[in-house]
């Protein structure tokens, strides 16, 4: 896996300013998200093991932008050896086992390829599964704006824009969204530690879009929902659960319990590939947790004393009554139950 620069030659499959994912048919172009937003460097991924590090090592990361690297990772693995399936899903499966778009996306892949597909066939499968993702994200787009009076106040959480997708995003298409028809009065974007994808990327995004934004410490909000109103909090979501429990970034339960408190609406904007409706309730979602240094550490530098443990979950469960509204492309569900979430994915 080596760094580039973009090249002239876009295989891109929408005409957004941030691309994320590129599809070069030899290689698949990551934009090293790690490092934004002092540098812009690219990922040359030419094998499923490339990419597999890219989704681990947080290079590509949102749970829709996930699946799409991971469908076109197992091209790249079945382009160099028609007998790489299995192993090439296994690996890129592990790589970050929380976002159901992950299994998702390769399950979709493989089904195809057992039915007797040749490579050329997946190829056009992973394009068509990054094309779909970033319909989808158009469509929750107006759906979920559709739910916003103007001159709201928003908060979000994480990054759920082009970054984490395909294009145009989840929960900050939403906002993307409203903002273009003059909804949007201001954005709190909390800063998402320890990885500061708030901070580094949501602010990034909403800055190059002239939406009207703030910053703000992840332990600030509760007390900033005391003294402005808000409207939504609006956040995306990497699993959710036959009942409607929901997997997404750490932090989000909090922010649940704060809206709830204050009486502010919350809503999930995730596709339908992200529900796991084999996954009864989120006590069965299966919560990443990560090594100690990401919180003891700094960019290499310590903050926390030599050897000091830490307790790392990557993701928290939002249980389905403390949501207003989950969007996906196929509908809005408003206060979600096991039936309603049944009734829109049959």
């Amino acid at each position: 896996m080596s760094a580039a620069s973009p090249s002239a030659a876009d295989a891109g499959v929408h005409a957004d300013a941030v691309q994320p994912i590129v599809w070069e048919r030899t290689h698949l172009r990551l934009l090293d998200q790690r490092v934004l937003p002092t540098d812009v460097r690219y990922l040359d991924c030419r094998t499923a093991d490339d990419v597999a590090a890219a989704i681990h090592g947080m290079a590509v990361r949102g749970a829709p932008a996930i699946g799409i690297a991971a469908a076109y990772g197992l091209v790249l693995a079945l382009r160099a050896d028609p007998g790489a399936m299995d192993a090439a899903f296994a690996t890129l499966a592990a790589s970050r086992p929380t976002a159901v778009n992950l299994r998702w996306a390769l399950e979709r892949m493989r089904r195809l390829w057992t039915q007797g597909a040749d490579v050329d066939a997946l190829e056009a499968e992973a394009v068509a599964i990054h094309e779909e993702d970033l319909a989808q994200n158009l469509r929750m787009g107006e759906l979920g704006a559709a739910l916003i009076a103007p001159g709201a106040r928003l908060v979000t959480h994480c990054n759920t824009g082009a970054l984490a997708t395909g294009g145009h995003g989840t929960a900050l298409g939403v906002i993307r969204t409203a903002h273009a028809q003059g909804k949007v009065a201001m954005v709190y974007n909390g800063e998402t530690r320890p990885w500061l994808q708030g901070a580094r990327l949501t602010a990034w995004e909403l800055q190059q879009e002239g939406i009207p934004a703030r910053l703000v410490a992840d332990g600030a909000v509760a007390h900033l929902m005391t003294r402005e109103k808000i409207d939504w909090v609006i956040v995306g979501a990497d699993r959710i659960a036959a009942n409607g429990d929901t997997a997404n970034k750490i932090g989000t339960y909090a922010l649940a319990v704060a809206a709830r408190r204050h009486g502010v609406r919350f809503m999930v904007v995730a596709p339908s590939g992200t529900f796991d409706l084999d996954c009864p309730d989120g006590s069965q979602i299966p919560i990443e947790e990560r090594t100690a240094t990401e919180l003891t550490e700094f960019r290499g530098q310590a903050v926390a004393p030599a050897g000091y443990d830490a307790f790392n979950p990557v993701f928290d469960v939002t249980p389905a009554e403390l949501i207003d509204a989950i969007v996906c492309e196929r509908g809005v569900i408003e206060n979600p139950t096991p039936e309603a979430v049944r009734a829109l994915l049959a």
